[in-house]
C-alpha cells in the first residue's frame, strides 16, 4: 500500500471512530517523518473548533486527578475530550515512564474519551515533541475538549503557554514554599489558579499567598528565606481577565465543576476579546518556528559528511575549540558541500 493510501485508510478508520486507528495515526506524527507531515495537510483544514486547555504545576499537586475529574465533568456536559498526558522518558525503552493512563482507569471504555500518554523524548519545557501535532489530530477528529497535563518539570514548564488557550496552574500545600507560584515563569502563565488537596492543613495559607501575587502593584513575598519584590504588569486594555484562585479535593470530585466553569468563562473571553487571536498568533507562531528548525537542521546535517560532526565534537572536548565557533565551522562546512545522503 502506497503511504498516501495508507494515511488515508487511517484517517477514515479513525473518523468513523476506530480508536486503534487512531492511536496509530498518532504514533505516525510522534516518529515523524513523510507520513506525518501527509497526516497534518489532510487534517489542517478540519483543525480550529477544540478548546486546549492545559494544566501544569509541581510533581505531587495531583495534576492527574485534577484532569481525570475534569474530563467526568465534561462527559457529563456533553462534550467529547481528548486527553494528552506528558511523561518523563524511559531511559531503556523511549516511552512514557509514568503513563498516566494507569491513574485514569475510570474513564477507560468511554467512547467520548480519548486518552493518550507521550514521552518528553528529550524535550524541555514540560511538553513532548509531537505534542502540537497530536492536539491538531484530535481536533480534527471532534474531540471539543483537549486537556495536555504537562510533565510536571517545574519551573521551566512555560511552554504550555504556547500551546494552550487556557492554562491552569495546579498547587497544593506542603510542597515546601508557601507557594509554588513565586518561581519564574510560572505565576505569568496561570489563566486559572487551582489550590488541589484544599482539605489539607496549608491550604488556606497558599490560597492566600496567591491572593497577595495576584494584586496590585509590587508585592513583597518570602522565598526560601529571603524578602522578594514581585512587579505586576498592568494588563493590556482588551485583556481584562483576572485569574481565579480555585480550591478543589479532586479525589472526591470537590470543586471541580468551579474548575470546568472557569475554563468555559476564559474560553468566552477569549472568543469576545482579541486575546483569543492574539494566542492563537502565538501558537501558530511557535508551531512553524519548530518545523522550521527541524527542517534546516535535517538539511544541515545531510550536507555534512558522517565524520564531520564527530571531529567537530572532539575539537570541543579538548577544548580547542568553542562551540559557537564550531558550530558556525559546520554551518559554513554545509554550505559548501553537496548532498551526501
Amino acid at each position: 500500500m502506497h503511504l498516501p493510501d495508507a494515511v488515508d485508510t487511517l484517517i477514515s478508520l479513525a473518523r468513523e471512530g476506530d480508536m486503534r486507528a487512531l492511536a496509530r495515526l498518532i504514533s505516525v506524527v510522534e516518529n515523524d517523518g513523510t507520513q506525518a507531515r501527509q497526516v497534518v495537510e489532510r487534517l489542517f483544514p478540519h483543525t480550529g473548533r477544540a478548546h486546549i486547555v492545559g494544566i501544569t504545576g509541581a510533581p505531587g499537586t495531583g495534576k492527574s486527578t485534577l484532569v481525570n475529574a475534569m474530563a467526568r465533568v465534561y462527559r457529563q456536559r456533553g462534550h467529547r475530550v481528548g486527553i494528552i498526558a506528558i511523561d518523563p522518558t524511559s531511559p531503556f525503552s523511549g516511552g512514557a515512564l509514568l503513563g498516566d493512563r494507569v491513574r485514569m482507569r475510570d474513564l477507560v471504555g468511554d467512547p467520548g474519551v480519548f486518552i493518550r500518554s507521550m514521552a518528553t523524548r528529550g524535550s524541555l519545557g514540560g511538553l513532548a515533541h509531537a505534542t502540537d501535532d497530536v492536539v491538531l489530530i484530535l481536533d480534527a477528529m471532534g474531540y471539543e475538549r483537549i486537556l495536555i497535563e504537562t510533565v510536571g518539570v517545574g519551573q521551566a514548564e512555560v511552554d504550555i503557554a504556547a500551546s494552550a488557550h487556557t492554562v491552569i496552574v495546579v498547587e497544593a500545600p506542603g510542597l515546601g514554599d508557601d507557594v509554588q507560584a513565586i518561581k519564574a515563569g510560572v505565576l505569568e502563565i496561570a489563566d486559572i489558579f487551582v489550590v488541589n488537596k484544599a482539605d489539607r492543613e496549608g491550604a488556606d495559607r497558599t490560597f492566600l499567598a496567591l491572593q497577595t501575587m495576584l494584586g496590585l502593584g509590587p508585592r513583597r513575598v518570602q522565598h526560601h528565606g529571603r524578602t522578594m519584590t514581585v512587579h505586576e504588569e498592568a494588563p493590556a486594555p482588551d485583556r481584562a481577565w483576572t485569574p481565579p484562585i480555585l480550591k478543589t479535593v479532586a479525589t472526591r470530585g470537590e470543586g471541580v465543576d468551579a474548575v470546568v466553569d472557569a475554563v468555559e468563562q476564559h474560553r468566552e473571553h477569549l472568543r469576545t476579546t482579541h486575546e483569543g487571536q492574539r494566542r492563537e498568533e502565538i501558537r501558530i507562531r511557535r508551531e512553524l518556528y519548530r518545523i522550521l528548525q527541524d527542517a534546516l537542521l535535517s538539511r544541515l546535517m545531510e550536507r555534512l559528511p558522517p565524520s564531520s560532526l564527530d571531529e567537530v565534537i572532539q575539537q570541543v572536548t579538548s577544548r580547542s575549540v568553542d562551540p559557537y565557533t564550531a558550530a558556525q565551522q559546520l554551518i559554513a562546512r554545509a554550505e559548501t558541500q553537496p548532498v551526501t545522503r
